[in-house]
């Protein structure tokens, strides 16, 4: 409730007035209780916060150690190790909460209550004593007799005096109430109200995380069922199993072994005998021996490395022991030492004696073939030898794309705060952000900035060589080219996220840092991009011809049975000679090049690919007006991304259209400066891939007609339409056929074959989702990845 004393009732000091200040002065005692028990139990949560993260975090390490226990299961191992990743973010975003309320709860209302209020009751116990001393004055005043003239006057003079220094404090007091009264409100809401952003923004950013965890979540849960499904068949397999080895008879269970010298594992007979020891006290030890690779070896444990007795059987001879007490002995001699051995019983001494003999035999008869060698591999135990040795390495994996984008010059520190070894990057702007700043970028909308993971997601080459272009030095001086001029302050790390956002919206959505080029500066770089942009023509022009670079074999998937995947319409047949062999099979609408392919032998492809069908020449020539748009135009075609990234800080459209030369994209362009990082940096910040030129041709058209394998990729990657015919009323396709480009042949046709079976196949799959890991549809993204990679890897 809130009280408004007003000035002139207080000089009345009427009973109205008494009653109203009685009333405040209460308020405030109620109102110091209760903030005093809104502090503590705010000091209480944050410390439940900080038992809750220290104990999340011992669960999510829990989490890594089980994944690092399980990393003979790759699925499980890569499965926990990313949702220990998102949940230590979440604990992140946690501590960050608890970080906010103790700024806007705890230390916020602890200093109102200490300052304000403080000077309230300072206030208050100045009025309470003058009060007194004024009605003091007034008692003394009245009970002056009128005889004596001198105690009149002093009384007089102490009431006048009392009642000015009355009227002064007591003004101070309602001054100091109504201002109590009025900060009281903007006090608690401004507390309140930061809290309830920072819970706002916790569960933006959580929702986020998730979102992207999702996909994987969704892959997981369809594994799951199937795991499931499996694990209950492998678990009546396992029974009927049991059962049946119940049923059978043990008692001559030591018949079972049996001699083989073709043994998968390299071992021809293996199992436990007792072996006297060489020791003075003649002790014997059971041990696990084997028959492998020509020798007798022997072993305690399973990693142990195993003990050679006999080198060579070639050397050795075998017989009985019946001179000892101990029974079903045997001994192996040979020209340094013997070792005697006892089985379990007569039978498993006579299947010993006769595999070392088999043995001895078998490697004379091998010693006399030097020509053959034995397919047999040696281990280093003597059991499951296959699963006992060391596990194989793993193919090595390349570096990270942390690794990789942290190395850029700039790059180490947040972009727009500073913030070191940054977690998250826009992909769109090409730099590195901290974990605040990504949750900023993300609220401005992916049509400003998209954010991505660079160590929960997974990033594609095109994507990576991207950043790798760009970086947060670039950028900034780009976007903060006027911030020192302007005498904005740049964020630091720790400073307050309303600091940090409004810097954020300033930097890239008003752009308020950007320096504007005149009229003369932007002809001037537009003039320098297009000269630029012939030097690299002319230089191309001038190296000798090159072969292609090699094709990635298409190599036919595998279903789960390990049978190759066919499809009834496309009548491929899967071969070593992957696309060659698919451009002479595929369906295509062109009956006459299919009929030739296939009456005549397929012809080895040349050196150099014929030319392709002749494209429109780049020439620059003076416009009727310099604009950004045309800037991005010419930095697409010069493969200048910094440029290009400029153009657009200032203002350029991205589907920018140029009237005087066909109606050009800057998106074609950059297929005709044959660079896929170029393509790659437009579609990100939204280029259309199917926008047309005057004669009807897409990006599409153009990387076919210029035989740019990669580009086209990229654009049936990202949804370009290859149906789409120019004004001659030829698709992409028609061009390729013309111009005999196998590999855009074969890819035009597997990605129309794989469109056309995701239609036979119905719309959706019972998820409500396109099968997308189907093995068909995994081996046409693989195959694009590749020819992808070889671009960039020869720019």
């Amino acid at each position: 409730m809130k009280i408004t004393v007003d000035f002139e009732e207080c000089l009345k000091d009427s009973p109205r007035f008494r009653a109203t200040i009685e009333e405040v002065e209460g308020d405030v005692c109620e109102l110091e209780s209760k903030l005093d028990k809104l502090v503590k139990l705010c000091i209480g949560m944050i410390d439940a916060g900080k038992a809750y993260n220290a104990a999340n975090k011992q669960f999510v390490n829990g989490i890594r150690e089980l994944a690092q226990q399980s990393t003979k299961d790759e699925v499980i191992e890569s499965s926990l190790t990313k949702f220990a990743e998102s949940l230590q973010e979440m604990i992140n975003y946690h501590t960050i909460l608890f970080d906010q309320a103790q700024r806007s709860i705890k230390i916020q209302l602890q200093t109102f209550v200490k300052d304000d209020l403080r000077k309230f009751k300072e206030a208050k116990k100045q009025f309470d004593k003058v009060s007194e001393e004024k009605e003091a004055a007034l008692i003394k005043n009245a009970q002056a007799p009128r005889n004596k003239q001198h105690e009149v006057e002093e009384a007089t003079n102490i009431l006048t005096a009392t009642r000015k220094c009355f009227r002064h404090i007591v003004l101070d007091y309602v001054l100091q109430i109504n201002v109590l009264q009025s900060k009281r409100r903007s006090e608690i809401l401004k507390s309140m109200l930061s809290f309830m952003y920072a819970h706002l923004t916790f569960f933006h950013q959580g929702y986020d995380l998730f979102s992207e965890l999702q996909p994987l979540m969704k892959l997981l849960g369809g594994q799951l069922d199937q795991l499931v499904v499996d694990a209950a068949k492998e678990k009546r397999d396992m029974e009927q199993k049991h059962s049946t080895i119940q049923q059978k008879d043990f008692s001559n269970d030591d018949t079972k072994l049996e001699y083989n010298v073709d043994a998968d594992n390299g071992i021809a007979m293996e199992g436990y005998l007792f072996k006297r020891a060489s020791n003075a006290f003649k002790t014997w030890n059971r041990r696990w021996f084997s028959i492998q690779n020509n020798q007798l070896v022997y072993q305690k444990k399973f990693k142990d490395n195993p003990t050679v007795v006999v080198e060579d059987l070639r050397l050795c001879t075998v017989k009985h022991c019946e001179d000892i007490e101990r029974r079903f002995c045997f001994e192996v001699v040979s020209p340094t030492k013997s070792c005697m051995m006892q089985a379990d019983s007569e039978k498993l001494r006579q299947a010993w004696i006769k595999a070392v003999q088999t043995s001895i035999a078998t490697a004379f008869r091998d010693k006399g073939d030097e020509g053959e060698k034995l397919d047999r591999k040696s281990s280093t135990s003597t059991g499951s030898l296959d699963s006992g040795g060391e596990p194989k390495e793993r193919s090595l994996k390349g570096e990270s794309a942390l690794q990789k984008v942290l190395a850029i010059p700039g790059n180490a520190g947040c972009c727009d705060c500073g913030q070191p070894d940054p977690r998250w990057a826009s992909i769109n702007l090409g730099i590195t952000l901290c974990i605040q700043c990504s949750g900023i970028h993300r609220s401005l909308g992916v049509h400003f900035s998209k954010v991505r993971s660079l160590t929960l997601d997974t990033w594609e080459p095109e994507l990576l060589k991207l950043m790798c272009e760009l970086g947060n030095g670039v950028i900034n001086q780009i976007y903060e080219a006027r911030r020192e001029e302007l005498g904005a302050r740049k964020p630091q790390p720790g400073d307050p996220r309303h600091e940090v956002e409004a810097y954020i919206k300033a930097k890239y959505v008003d752009r308020r840092f950007v320096r504007r080029p005149s009229d003369e500066e932007l002809r001037n770089k537009v003039v320098s991009l297009s000269k630029q942009e012939k030097r690299l023509s002319s230089s191309s022009e001038h190296l000798p011809p090159r072969p292609p670079p090699p094709t990635p074999k298409l190599r036919p998937g595998s279903n789960a049975s390990g049978q190759s995947v066919k499809s009834a319409d496309s009548g491929i047949q899967n071969s070593a000679d992957g696309s060659r062999e698919m451009l002479a099979n595929t369906p295509s609408n062109n009956s006459l090049a299919d009929a030739e392919a296939a009456e005549s032998p397929p012809m080895p492809m040349p050196a150099t690919l014929p030319p392709p069908s002749p494209c429109k020449e780049v020439v620059f020539y003076e416009p009727k007006e310099y604009s950004p748009g045309l800037q991005l135009y010419w930095a697409s075609c010069a493969r200048s991304l910094p440029d290009m990234a400029e153009a657009l800080a200032h203002g350029a459209e991205v589907n920018w259209v140029n009237t005087e030369d066909d109606k050009r994209t800057p998106l074609i362009m950059a297929v005709q400066g044959g660079s896929l990082v170029t393509c790659e940096f437009l579609l990100q910040n939204a280029a259309n891939v199917n926008q047309q030129d005057a004669q009807g041709r897409g990006p599409l058209h153009h990387a076919t007609m210029l035989g740019h394998t990669g580009q086209v990729c990229l654009f049936l990657k990202r949804g370009a339409n290859q149906n789409a015919a120019d004004i001659d009323e030829k698709t992409p396709l028609t061009i390729a056929v013309e111009a005999a480009n196998a590999d855009i042949v074969t890819l035009l046709r597997l990605a129309k074959m794989n469109e056309e079976m995701r239609e036979a196949e119905g719309p959706y799959s019972q998820s409500g989702q396109y099968n997308t890991n189907s093995p068909t549809e995994m081996q046409y993204r693989k195959c694009m990845q590749e020819f992808i990679s070889l671009q960039l890897d020869e720019t």
